[in-house]
């Protein structure tokens, strides 16, 4: 008999992935350091090398230096579905183990009940110009679904008038607005107006997740299906209650296995939301291939990465991504990339300078320094919910004297202004 594997030895590589053009002005606006990853290099005495990755500021956890010290001279198939390692390192475990055996992540996790998952395309809050330009290169590039997030101070409407205009009748949108609707009242005329549209697919979290009875009135009024956070409410009160249609599946590997197990059993579907460049979408792509009801287009946010740091991309044909069947994740990663990206500490981009301001028809602006602050005051029903016609626009430092007066006061809050 073999000698049991051994972990010999794990590297923590920190990388500034860039975004794509677009993706990076629009990502800039929040999540502008979603480019720093993390990558888990894992070596085994029989010379095998596992991979893994970790988004530093938004991943479900991070690797640990307990964590990785657990691992050492420790044989990976003990770790399996350990959530504890965090993701980068469990994923490069399971790649690992995989590799071990000869065959792909996937059958350490169940049996395929599919070879082709459905995946979307992903973009954050952007202007409906931005969006349809988005979607035509989602086109381009095999997506046939697009999620994207809705905002109160940007016209829905207009976003997805402009996608429809660029893509094929078969281009569905999710459109997830993270409770900015605020309620049911408000969001009803708004869903229903949506509903009219045959682009519109699914909504997720219209308004903030415990208004479970505003959940089940929104169900009993529009068409399209309603998806939450499983995580983010009691799960037996949604069902008694029936608030939703489906679900957001997210979280470790053992997490993720339990939540779709518990999908399943009452017939729910859901989408895999795991962010990340290509690493992060094999491993998706392995467990949307096991779990039954992960029926709903998964959000990697794959695209908006500049380079999947893989040597050949994951094949994307009509919406569908495709399950590697390489041993382990079934991909190669490009060593080189890891050194071209390489980045030092402090792991975190500074944040832009930039002036926010939303202008209504009626001649009315709000100018805003920070994401952060639109949404408290967005949040706290200080603004229009979703109003036809609103508009929003950036104004990055220039360097005048205009942009720096005005960047002061709505430093200390939003300032108000008539534009006409």
């Amino acid at each position: 008999m073999a000698a049991p594997l051994k972990i010999t030895d794990v590297e923590r590589i920190v990388l500034n992935v860039p975004f794509t053009p677009r993706c990076e002005e629009w990502n800039a606006l929040l999540v502008w350091n979603w480019t720093v990853v993390e990558v888990i290099r894992v070596t085994t005495d029989a010379g095998l090398v596992g991979y893994g990755e970790t988004l530093l500021h938004y991943s479900w956890g991070r690797v640990s230096d307990e964590a990785v010290a657990r691992v050492r001279g420790a044989n990976p198939a003990d770790f399996l579905g350990d959530d504890s390692l965090g993701p980068g390192l469990q994923m490069a475990i399971y790649d690992v183990v995989g590799k071990a055996l000869e065959v792909p992540v996937s059958s350490l996790l169940g049996p395929r009940v599919r070879e082709w998952c459905p995946i979307a395309w992903w973009n954050t809050k952007m202007t409906p110009r931005a969006l349809a330009e988005e979607a035509r290169e989602a086109v381009a590039a095999g997506y046939t679904f697009h999620k994207f997030k809705a905002r109160p101070w940007i016209d829905v409407y207009e976003q997805v008038a402009a996608v429809r205009a660029v893509t094929p009748d078969n281009y569905r949108l999710d459109i997830d607005w993270n409770g900015m609707l605020l309620d049911a009242g408000n969001a009803v005329p708004v869903l229903q107006e949506l509903d009219r549209d045959d682009r519109v697919a699914i909504y997720e979290t219209p308004i903030p997740h415990p208004d479970l009875e505003g959940y089940r009135q929104l169900r009993g009024k529009v068409a399209r299906p309603l998806a939450v956070h499983l995580k983010a409410q009691p799960f037996q009160a949604m069902i008694r209650q029936e608030t939703c249609d489906g679900f957001v599946v997210e979280g470790g590997v053992g997490s993720i296995l339990r939540q779709g197990a518990i999908c399943a059993e009452f017939g729910k579907p859901f989408w895999l939301q795991m962010v990340g460049t290509g690493l992060t979408t094999a491993l998706c792509a392995h467990l949307g291939a096991v779990l039954t009801h992960a029926r709903w287009p998964a959000v990697t946010a794959l695209n908006n990465y500049a380079d999947d740091l893989l040597v050949e991309p994951l094949t994307i044909r009509g919406g569908y991504l495709r399950v590697p069947d390489g041993p382990g994740l079934g991909v190669e990663v490009d060593e080189a990339a890891l050194d071209r990206y390489r980045m030092t500490e402090p792991y975190e981009r500074p944040e832009r300078l930039h002036i926010l301001t939303v202008r209504w028809p009626n001649g009315r602006a709000v100018h805003y320094a920070r994401m952060a602050d639109m949404w408290t005051d967005f949040l706290a029903g200080n603004q229009p919910v979703q109003e036809r016609g609103v508009s929003f626009e950036v104004w990055v430092d220039d360097g005048s004297r205009e942009w720096a007066d005005l960047h002061s006061r709505a430093s200390r809050g939003p300032v108000h202004s008539w534009w006409r």
